[in-house]
């Protein structure tokens, strides 16, 4: 019982990262190896990490952050979405010039935002019967894994949907930071 307890927190945990994997390859059309390593590597290191930060930290901070936590998320799925929706009416060659969101500042507010409710499921490992040192590379793990196959999903949907993928993305990910907010609020 407590492995179907895991899968579905770490699958819930991940989706997240999933749906930015998926956008950020629409809009790009395709990531490549290194692209795809870092998206991978960072969602799966965040996932990781929030759930022991959250365990470290103890109730009485995360009842401070979680006050404002669905805010930050929302906060930073909003700036970089608008700014993919802002990009899909630029020029290819405007657009692309110097502009990788899977590099620097862009690819940590992506991890960080994705990785937020991990920090509170931190501590609600061990009342759930589940070990930390276990759960948490089991979440890192799956959010590696779904981020890899949403790289393979999203340049399928970008020829789809051609030059309207990006900006298909970035509406995904004002959604998700919607989702977020309205989750915690509601």
């Amino acid at each position: 019982m407590k492995i179907m307890v895991l899968a579905g927190i770490s699958l819930a945990l991940a989706v997240d990262a999933f749906a930015v994997t998926v956008g950020l390859a629409c809009s790009l059309n395709g990531l490549n190896r290194r692209q795809v390593f870092r998206l991978a590597f960072s969602f799966g290191f965040f996932q990781f990490l929030m759930p022991i930060l959250g365990w470290l930290i103890g109730d009485q901070l995360q009842k401070l952050i979680s006050r404002y936590d669905h805010w930050v998320a929302f906060g930073l799925l909003l700036l970089v979405g608008v700014k993919m929706v802002v990009e899909s009416f630029r020029s290819e060659e405007e657009k692309y010039k110097d502009n990788d969101p899977t590099k620097g500042w862009p690819l940590l507010i992506l991890a960080l935002a994705t990785s937020l409710d991990a920090l509170a499921t931190g501590l609600s490992l061990p009342v759930l019967g589940l070990n930390l040192w276990v759960a948490s590379p089991v979440i890192g793990l799956t959010a590696f894994a779904l981020t890899v196959l949403a790289s393979r999903i999203g340049p399928a949907m970008g020829r789809v949907f051609g030059r309207r993928a990006e900006l298909a993305g970035g509406l995904i990910l004002v959604m998700i930071g919607l989702k977020i907010l309205f989750d915690h609020l509601g």
